[in-house]
């Protein structure tokens, strides 16, 4: 008997623990607007998520389905505000550029002697394009920190270069015996206005990543971008086989479809609120402050903002230049008096005839610009009501300016302001 338990005892300890059921699957379904979703925790933690049933009508799915390819997940709550707009007229800029390739690509082998057809003009076109690129990147690889400072502007100068250098293609049929020329020429402007619209692209789109979606804005642009260069370029080959396989048509098509892609230009910068401090947008935010006493946001002056002439001076502002030389801005034996005004400041306050003169150390971030800029507004304020000496009345204006600077700060990081940099161009700067 006792031995049958001993058996079966040492039966029992080889058997192996026997293991717990696998947990199932965490799982749920939620209904929204005619359509189940179910949504799954994976072996791994990944949350997935398949479509069980969708009752919408076609056209429904089919705009849900646009709008998944083309922008970015959780829009229109993940962008910034002219989103939309930008993107339209994007789409528009797109079309129209690619539509006039074909013609100028067209044009360009009638110049040479030959007749393509409107297919081959189109496969040329990019290969025109692609070579003339490494000539424009070293053309415009010392004005990266102006494009920093002016994206907006630089990224309209881009498409004004190549819808000259497109026209100079157009028109090259007329003066086949300077071909090479042209064409070169032509090619050189596109060339650069490629490089400065790629440059100019990434300020851009980081102004619109509301919640750090840079990388999303960024795939759904460039996909949106593709999808209406194709259907310009379909338009082109349509246009170069009908009314633009004469000489007399290119000529009528030819500006108009460079109206609309500049116009396009435009709109679609103009909407863009970009964050970024510059002369022109502190200036602006220094001018509303003193008037009003409130921080505008980039969406409020996105509109506001002088696209070509952006060095301008306002007056509301204090009449501030900065970025000049040192040696232009102050003599030698001023240097010292200057320094001594605001010690522990990163920068220098210069009247001159016509403006106030700003220069900044080397280190000196949005922040001390923004400092430098109230002062000299408030002193320019002060200045029209009072007669006392400069230096007394810079002194009020500093006291001023560190009584209001911790809440006007704080405000202005509320509304979307980056003071961690401020993009001067290619200012310069001094070391102490």
């Amino acid at each position: 008997m006792n031995m049958n338990m001993l058996e079966k005892l040492k039966m029992l300890k080889k058997q192996p623990p026997q293991k717990a059921p696998p947990e199932p699957p965490l799982f749920w379904t939620e209904i929204s607007e005619s359509v189940s979703r179910r949504f799954n925790f994976d072996k791994d933690g990944q949350l997935s998520m398949k479509i069980v049933d969708d009752s919408r009508p076609v056209i429904h799915r089919m705009i849900d389905s646009f709008l998944n390819t083309f922008f970015p997940s959780g829009y229109p709550y993940s962008v910034s505000e002219g989103y939309l707009r930008y993107t339209q007229f994007r789409a528009l800029q797109h079309c129209s550029s690619a539509a006039l390739s074909v013609l100028s690509t067209q044009s360009l082998l009638f110049a040479a002697g030959l007749r393509p057809t409107p297919a081959q003009a189109t496969a040329v076109s990019w290969i025109l394009k692609d070579g003339m690129q490494h000539v424009g990147k070293l053309i415009c690889s010392n004005l990266g920190a102006r494009m920093d400072s002016e994206p907006k502007s630089w990224r309209i100068l881009a498409d004004v270069l190549y819808d000259l250098g497109t026209g100079l293609e157009v028109l090259s049929p007329l003066c086949p015996h300077l071909f090479l020329e042209i064409a070169g020429l032509g090619n050189f402007a596109k060339g650069m206005a490629v490089v400065a619209a790629r440059a100019t692209r990434l300020p851009i789109y980081s102004s619109f990543a509301k919640e750090g979606n840079l990388s999303d804005l960024f795939a759904k642009g460039e996909a949106i971008s593709t999808l209406f260069n194709v259907v310009g370029l379909g338009a082109g080959i349509q246009l170069a086989s009908t009314i633009c396989s004469s000489m007399q048509g290119k000529l009528v098509v030819g500006p108009l479809l460079s109206i609309i892609h500049i116009y396009s230009v435009v709109e679609e910068i103009r909407a863009a609120p970009v964050n970024t401090l510059n002369p022109q947008r502190t200036a602006m935010i220094v001018a509303d402050f003193l008037k009003t006493g409130k921080i505008s946001s980039p969406a409020d002056l996105r509109y506001r903002e002088d696209l070509l002439f952006t060095g301008r001076l306002i007056e509301d502002a204090g009449n501030v230049k900065v970025g000049r030389a040192l040696r232009k801005v102050v003599k030698p034996s001023k240097l010292h008096e200057l320094k001594q005004i605001f010690p522990e400041e990163k920068f220098l306050l210069n009247r001159g005839n016509n403006w106030v003169d700003m220069v900044l150390t080397h280190d000196a971030t949005a922040e001390d610009a923004l400092r430098g800029w109230l002062v000299a507004a408030y002193a320019s304020d002060m200045e029209r009501s009072s007669h006392e000496p400069r230096a007394i009345v810079l002194q009020e204006a500093y006291e001023k300016m560190n009584d209001v600077f911790s809440p006007f700060l704080s405000e202005l990081q509320a509304k979307g302001w980056h003071t961690d940099r401020f993009l001067d161009g290619t200012g310069s700067r001094f070391a102490w």
